[in-house]
């Protein structure tokens, strides 16, 4: 199965280092992060989990449950866990997947044959509270993922499903963000109050709406 940006996120039941869960119920209204380990007990899996626990609270802040998955069991899932918050100087609180199935992996589509025919890519999805795929990232395996650049996806996601915009090239929390085509100049002036900038008739800047 191949999912593209805008499709639900299957739903799926699972054991994990929180117990038994059906994914959309561990979602309920929450915007949700689901990425996808090789295997336990992995340099770089370890400093990305450890990282993403350090980012708790501003995950909570902006309304998102964070899931990992990897191919290992759950036992060897909490022992690694133990390794996690000793090496990383962290309290690991979010629930990791156990697939040793690969039933979830092959879902999510996270098995790529011709980069390993048993472990997952490093793939990562955001998804909204209506369940829609948002935003798909794939690493290779030998690649930390960038969760300051996470951070500033969800930022920008959940500002456009507020506000009529879009956010520019390199664009954090606090900058100047895009009047979308669809908008003309002068109905955009009125839309926002705070001015809009005219570089082209089809680039248009206006401070972020929320600040």
């Amino acid at each position: 199965m191949s999912i593209k940006l805008g499709d639900i996120a299957p739903n799926f039941q699972a054991e994990t280092t929180a117990g038994d869960l059906d994914f959309h119920n561990y979602l309920g209204d929450s915007w949700g992060i689901l990425f996808s380990h090789p295997a336990d007990y992995t340099p770089v899996c370890t400093t990305e989990l450890g990282f993403t626990s350090k980012l708790k609270s501003e995950f909570d802040a902006r309304n998102t449950k964070v899931i990992a998955l990897s191919v290992d069991g759950v036992e060897d899932h909490q022992n690694w866990i133990k390794d996690i918050n000793e090496t990383q100087n962290t309290e690991v609180q979010f629930p990791i997947i156990a697939d040793k199935d690969r039933k979830v992996s092959e879902l999510y589509d996270f098995i790529h044959p011709n980069a390993s025919v048993t472990a997952t890519v490093r793939s990562l999805l955001i998804i909204d509270p209506a369940k829609k795929v948002r935003l798909i990232i794939t690493y290779p395996a030998s690649t930390g993922r960038n969760f300051n650049e996470i951070i500033r996806v969800l930022d920008s996601l959940q500002l456009v499903d507020s506000h009529t915009v879009a956010t520019p090239v390199n664009w954090k929390n606090g900058d100047d963000v895009i009047v979308p085509p669809s908008i003309s100049t002068e109905e955009a002036r009125k839309i926002f109050s705070k001015g809009v900038t005219e570089i082209r008739p089809y680039l248009r800047y206006t401070p972020q709406p929320n600040t």
